[in-house]
């Protein structure tokens, strides 16, 4: 995602660092050196780098809170000097094991999904940049100019902003990859595709799972990918190909429906009356 900040705090480089850090997601395991279990306490033992404790702002308690809420009922935290204690209610070795690698995974704070946070300065301005993407709770975070927020995961886009949004997604994100590439398109060619991708108001490839698979033509389809496959089913289905195409008409070698080869009769001198 490419998040910008209100415009009250858009050059503070301090502010811009401490939304970066609400953002980004912190696993129990992103800020610990080291899990173990203690066999003769029937315990998990979590040991905490203080450095990374520090460079995320959490403290302890902030680690035994959210293991405590993730795991209720089964088990008590108990928090020691840069260290977790685990206490689980049963004390099965395999039950100790299968709550550790659990507890590995448990988000302390943070958007679910955005992994990581660059901090860009752009013209006078900074920009968050994220490894990851989820774009219902950026919109929510405190500081983030909603109108300002971009991501690349279209489907986000689609579920949260609509079609529309997800139409003008799919030309930017185009765009953007040919001109890094120096290719010089009409932006009007880009637009055609995303109007095919998203015309019935739902997102589609254009691969064979997509929009060329559902061509009416047997031979616009065959064109595309899966030669064989096409033409083996559609002889043994007996199907008819009404060649209103254009692909359809180059592979026999016949005019395409467009322009002066979509028009068949100008004129009929004959029908005509002429007033003498």
């Amino acid at each position: 995602m490419k998040l910008h900040l209100v415009d009250a705090i858009k050059g503070d480089r301090n502010e811009a660092r401490n939304i970066a850090r609400n953002i980004e997601m912190v696993k129990v395991e992103s800020v610990a050196s080291n899990f173990s279990i203690d066999l003769l306490r029937q315990a998990i033992d979590i040991r905490l780098d203080p450095e990374l404790m520090e460079d995320k702002g959490l403290v302890p308690e902030n680690i035994a809170n959210a293991i405590q809420d993730t795991i209720k009922a089964k088990g008590e935290v108990e928090v020691g000097e840069d260290a977790i204690y685990v206490y689980p209610a049963s004390e099965g070795l395999a039950d100790l094991q299968r709550l550790n690698e659990k507890i590995r995974d448990i988000r302390v704070k943070g958007i679910t999904d955005v992994l990581h946070v660059v901090i860009r300065k752009e013209n006078d301005e900074y920009v968050l940049y994220t490894e990851g993407s989820n774009l219902t709770e950026a919109l929510e975070v405190e500081g983030i100019n909603p109108h300002k927020v971009y991501t690349n995961n279209l489907r986000e886009i689609f579920q949260v902003l609509g079609i529309e949004a997800t139409r003008n997604a799919i030309i930017n994100e185009a765009m953007s990859v040919l001109d890094e590439q120096g290719m010089d398109v009409d932006i009007r060619h880009i637009i055609l595709v995303a109007d095919m991708m998203t015309s019935d108001g739902t997102i589609r490839q254009i691969g064979r799972h997509g929009i060329s698979g559902s061509k009416n033509s047997t031979l616009a389809r065959a064109a595309f990918e899966v030669t064989v496959n096409h033409l083996l089913n559609a002889g043994i289905a007996g199907i008819r190909d009404p060649l209103r195409g254009i692909t359809e008409n180059v592979i026999l070698g016949q005019l395409i429906p467009l322009g002066s080869g979509s028009v068949d009769l100008l004129m009929q001198p004959s029908s005509m009356s002429v007033e003498k």
